[in-house]
């Protein structure tokens, strides 16, 4: 027990020695935010043991140089009078003013040797805080309200992201939802949806409305909405024109086949025999009893109904404003109608638990041509998303 007890001392030891070690490096790298945090969550038990000096002493040291060095910076910023540093400026004295809270909570730290407690310089940042989060909110607002003039969509949505930025740390400043608003509406890009038949054949009408309802693809994104109906008051930029190229669908077609299945199966026992006909015996006299098998034997007469068809298309993508095509994506989507129904001659347990399945089944009615076409949808929606996703219109 006692060895248990000193090796796990040295462990402890070991492992704290490596933390400080740790600690020391990220303050000698300059890192003093991460020198500091990983004090602090040392120092969040038994922070008055001497194990957990060093940790003080580095504490102590790197809040002094972090903040130092903030104050430096922010010096220098304020002296440039750049309205592009406001956030900048605005983020250091939360830094600031966050790195105090982190350590308050442990205070008093103890310096054992020293007798006294170790020195943090608190400031009060709250005045700072307010007057440099109005500077930055005027700023972002100014700026995104001049992106707001551009013919740019691209400036719309960095319009957006200021407002958006502003609104989080500043709410309801003055009319920055309704802008943030105008905003993505400017940015967003609309797109026109619809479908061209160039087959000799007939498109359901049903199978064109599902492809063309977009709202069940999950695709309209922040800054990207499709539209399968035009809407008044929405200029489109883009045009995504599936164009239906070729429709082929085999004849209705039914093939027999006819095999035969054989199974053994354990029926009881029967006296071991040898060669010469005779029952073999155990040591002690006994006839020796051995498994019997019989074979199971069945004729399978199998009828299989097919009929296939594949659609062929090409999506379009196009730009509305030149009428300009940015790129084409070929699309082939099959559907395969299938029904196998089987009789049998003999014993039906000849063949496997799987397949007895086919005798329960009869002869169904072909599906037309329209049907044919129609069940290809659920295919041709999921390759339709997937150029989609895989190709946006702006990159």
């Amino acid at each position: 027990m006692k060895k248990i007890t000193l090796l796990l001392s040295i462990l402890f030891l070991a492992l704290g020695s490596c933390g400080v070690k740790t600690t020391q490096s990220l303050l000698s790298d300059g890192n003093y935010d991460g020198a500091i945090d990983r004090a602090v969550e040392a120092l969040r038990t038994k922070k008055d043991s001497k194990g957990k000096q060093d940790y003080v002493f580095l504490l102590e040291e790197a809040f002094a140089k972090a903040k130092d060095r903030d104050l430096r910076n922010l010096d220098l910023m304020i002296k440039e009078a750049n309205p592009a540093n406001a956030e900048r400026i605005y983020n250091t004295y939360l830094q600031l003013n966050n790195r105090q809270e982190k350590i308050r909570p442990l205070l008093p730290l103890p310096l054992l040797k020293q007798g006294k407690n170790a020195s943090f310089a608190f400031d009060n940042y709250t005045d700072q805080i307010v007057s440099s989060k109005n500077a930055l909110s005027k700023y972002l607002y100014e700026n995104a309200t001049a992106l707001l003039k551009s013919n740019n969509k691209l400036d719309f949505r960095k319009a957006y992201d200021d407002f958006f930025y502003l609104e989080s740390i500043n709410p309801n400043y003055k009319n920055t939802k309704k802008l943030m608003d105008d905003a993505q509406f400017k940015g967003t890009d609309f797109v026109d949806v619809y479908a061209k038949n160039q087959t000799n054949m007939v498109i359901p009408k049903q199978l064109q409305d599902d492809l063309l309802d977009f709202k069940t693809y999950g695709l309209n994104d922040k800054w990207t909405v499709y539209h399968s109906v035009r809407q008044k008051n929405v200029t489109y930029d883009y045009s995504l024109i599936i164009n239906f190229r070729q429709i082929n669908i085999s004849p209705e077609q039914i093939k027999e086949k006819e095999f035969i299945k054989e199974r053994q199966i354990k029926d009881g026992v029967k006296t071991l025999l040898d060669s010469r006909g005779r029952p073999v015996k155990d040591s002690l006299g006994k006839e020796i009893k051995v498994d019997n098998y019989r074979t199971l034997r069945a004729n399978i007469y199998e009828f299989r109904q097919y009929k296939a068809c594949q659609v062929t298309a090409q999506v379009d993508y196009v730009e509305v404003k030149t009428n300009q095509l940015l790129q084409s994506f070929p699309v082939t989507s099959e559907f395969i109608f299938e029904n196998i129904y089987s009789t049998y001659k003999g014993d039906r347990n000849a063949c496997e638990d799987s397949y007895t399945t086919y005798f329960n089944k009869r002869a169904v009615p072909f599906p037309n041509n329209e049907q044919m076409v129609f069940d290809t949808g659920e295919d041709l929606k999921a390759r339709l998303k997937d150029i989609i996703v895989r190709n946006k219109f702006r990159g």
